[in-house]
């Protein structure tokens, strides 16, 4: 079939730290099941077509709140174009796609058709739906080596542990709560608010609450890198 026209689809890749009370906290993708061809029973990116009246931005926070019920987005990005001529059988789409962050415990209240899903472990994806993730998760990482993004993913306020795994859970690996904090205490990216966390049960000293310093996304080191375990250590910056 020939295409005889180009219609254009706005698609969102949010992400949120999830399990944390768990210890072992996954990085989740939100996903709703197709219920219609082509592809049914698939997973997929929330979203859908671009009207001719609304720009990309406004286009996908109205998606998230209509198709997902979604408002709970602390940062929300345009990440890339999809543009494969054969990305949906039978039509001419391209996509633009999105990163947003739903910053932890918000538990948003969602549709029975859509869930949260390890982005570790996906089910079987519509379209291009998994590369688009993949990518996604890669710019994700790359951004908490060299901005403050992390307060898109974290509560208002929190302890380094639970930093740690918010930064582990996000990277897929270990990182060590004592040279994350030296590092973004050195940036200005967080700083103490002068209270504590609630003593365990095992008690002993509590431990120190932070917060992130601002809410909205600057560049702290542009040449900062994030490594895993094996690399030195698992949070660098340049010598």
């Amino acid at each position: 079939m020939a295409n005889t026209s180009t219609e254009h689809e706005v698609l969102a890749v949010v992400f949120q730290v999830r399990s944390l009370d768990s210890g072992k906290p996954e990085l989740e993708v939100l996903l709703w099941q197709r219920a219609l061809a082509p592809e049914r029973g698939k997973w997929s990116l929330p979203g859908g077509r671009l009207r001719a009246d609304e720009d990309l931005s406004d286009s996908v926070r109205r998606q998230l709140a209509e198709k997902v019920d979604l408002r709970e987005v602390a940062h929300l990005e345009q990440l890339a174009v999809f543009s494969d001529p054969h990305r949906v059988p039978d039509a001419r789409v391209i996509a633009s796609t999105f990163l947003g962050l739903v910053p932890s415990p918000a538990v948003p209240a969602l549709p029975s058709d859509t869930r949260w899903h390890p982005v570790a472990d996906l089910p079987p994806m519509a379209f291009d739906h998994g590369p688009m993730v993949a990518y996604a998760r890669s710019r994700l990482a790359a951004k908490l080596s060299y901005t403050n993004i992390g307060f898109a993913l974290a509560p208002k306020e929190f302890t380094l542990s639970t930093l740690r795994d918010i930064y582990g859970g996000a990277l897929g690996y270990q990182v060590d709560p004592t040279n994350l904090q030296r590092v973004l205490a050195r940036r200005g990216v967080i700083t103490r608010t002068g209270s504590t966390a609630n003593p365990g049960r095992s008690g002993g000293r509590p431990a120190a609450m932070y917060r992130f310093t601002e809410s909205g996304l600057r560049v702290t080191d542009e040449f900062a890198a994030l490594r895993p375990p094996g690399t030195g250590t698992s949070f660098l910056e340049p010598p």
